[in-house]
């Protein structure tokens, strides 16, 4: 008895003892954070000095992507599934906005990943791992969809204001605290509680999404600051630097708690930013010189073309930056397609942990992080988009449209009228010349890639309708068989 109790002990020690090797890991994502809207990626006006220099210390994608708007995003993140497959595509139901004048009525759109599916949340806890997600959610809060029901053993969601903000579970704060800096808080404490054994701590801020709000102290060094290349809004601005302030906070707590070496962070945006709407031609406009109807725009993407809500680059590329000390090499990129549903993959072969009984879509980026010029198994990224996203009276940021990125090559299929448009990426960045006409081998190429990966993936898909234009909903009377 006494030699049993003797090796279970033993055992119990290198348990622990490898659990304690196994990385941390911590993935920021920032809200509507557009692509070149840090200084990592290009910006000149806005300030992010954390940012930087986690990009400094680590690897940054250079193609990576997420859906065009956030709840898509953070359904494939969470389930490791394209939308096609769990049904989010798009943020609530399909009447947000009128497409009643439009050919084809909208596939239904689920609120959230079922809940037999499990999060990247569940599978890291089940290996072991003390899991927490303060932020945005955005994937429902009813019974089984709040996050402390999705794997997340702590869990307070935070939105839709940057002060006097709700949360739940409700939770005090300072008067005139802004969000940004409560939710770091939170994280913070996490971390400090957390440091002896390996944690996830997923940390989706609300900034730098509208109402666009920030703190008098982080905006006034922009006011006097002349615009560039598309950025000028001080705002935003000071919106951006709170983000940055709150990267900072963890990457110095990290380093005080000696973690750093054992920790990964990563750092993203769920979608586009917002603006470049009435940019086509890929050029760089300054704010204050921008058309009346683009008023609203708070920054530009450019090289990329359009903004949130499109599926054109503008509006799905994003900025992705991994720090994994002693595995990543600093001041690298990396140039492959990658996308949303790979996060949840990458992060299983991280930590060691293993992959849950049910599809990921996704491939791990391990071998891209370790090695940059590496190649990956698959060919080709999806995005499907059977819906539509307004802008304004009679404009659309994008109608129903299914896009496939192989190589160099993007390809979208608008299926109203089934126009395709055809991109090199690598001489197009701006995706300003469709090529379709001139390459009809390679369109046909990417059309039956496409049609198989909708296939296999079941997606949903727009069908044509006759509704009436005051009640999108209503049926056409069927005709008297008399």
């Amino acid at each position: 008895m006494k030699t049993l109790t003797t090796v279970m002990i033993f055992l119990s020690m290198h348990l622990c003892m490898a659990q304690q090797k196994r990385p941390n890991i911590i993935f920021i994502l920032a809200d509507d954070l557009g692509w070149t809207d840090t200084g990592a990626y290009g910006s000149k006006y806005h300030e992010t000095p954390h940012i930087d220099k986690l990009a400094n210390q680590g690897i940054k994608l250079m193609r990576h992507h997420h859906c065009q708007n956030c709840q898509p995003t953070r359904a494939a993140l969470m389930s490791g599934q394209y939308g096609a497959r769990t049904g989010v595509y798009t943020v609530g139901g399909i009447n947000r906005f009128d497409w009643s004048a439009r050919p084809l009525r909208p596939a239904e759109n689920q609120m959230a990943p079922k809940l037999e599916l499990k999060t990247v949340a569940d599978a890291l806890k089940q290996s072991g791992y003390s899991t927490a997600m303060f932020g945005k959610w955005h994937l429902g809060e009813g019974k089984g969809f709040h996050p402390a029901d999705r794997g997340f053993q702590e869990a307070i969601v935070t939105d839709g204001k940057h002060f006097d903000f709700r949360t739940n579970p409700k939770t005090g704060y300072p008067k005139g605290q802004y969000l940004a800096d409560f939710l770091t808080d939170r994280a913070v404490d996490f971390i400090q509680r957390k440091k002896d054994l390996p944690f996830f701590l997923y940390l989706p801020h609300f900034g730098v999404h509208s109402p666009w709000d920030s703190l008098p102290e982080d905006e006034k060094h922009f006011v006097e600051k002349k615009p560039v290349g598309g950025h000028g809004n001080p705002t935003y601005a000071g919106m951006i630097y709170a983000v940055d302030r709150s990267v900072g906070r963890i990457m110095a707590l990290l380093d005080e708690l000696k973690l750093a070496e054992n920790t990964v962070i990563i750092f993203s945006s769920d979608n586009g930013g917002v603006g470049g709407y009435d940019r086509p031609d890929g050029l760089i406009r300054d704010p204050g010189i921008l058309p009346k109807n683009q008023s609203n725009d708070v920054t530009d993407n450019a090289p990329l073309r359009s903004g949130k809500g499109s599926l054109y680059e503008g509006g799905t590329r994003v900025p992705f930056i991994v720090r994994w000390p002693g595995i990543v090499k600093a001041a690298t990129t990396c140039d492959a397609p990658s996308t949303h549903v790979d996060l949840f993959p990458t992060l299983l072969e991280i930590s060691s942990t293993p992959k849950p009984e049910q599809v990921l879509d996704g491939e791990s980026l391990v071998p891209l992080l370790k090695e940059p010029a590496a190649s990956l198994q698959r060919t080709a990224i999806f995005q499907h988009f059977p819906g539509y996203l307004g802008r304004g009276k009679g404009e659309w940021r994008t109608t129903p449209v299914s896009t496939i990125q192989s190589g160099n090559w993007k390809l979208m299929e608008f299926l109203e009228d089934k126009k395709i448009e055809l991109y090199n990426l690598k001489d197009d960045i701006g995706e300003t010349q469709n090529l379709a006409e001139k390459n009809a081998e390679k369109v046909a190429e990417l059309i039956k890639v496409l049609n198989d990966w909708r296939t296999e993936t079941k997606a949903p898909m727009p069908t044509p309708h006759q509704a009436s234009p005051k009640n999108p909903d209503k049926k056409p009377k069927k005709k008297n068989s008399k």
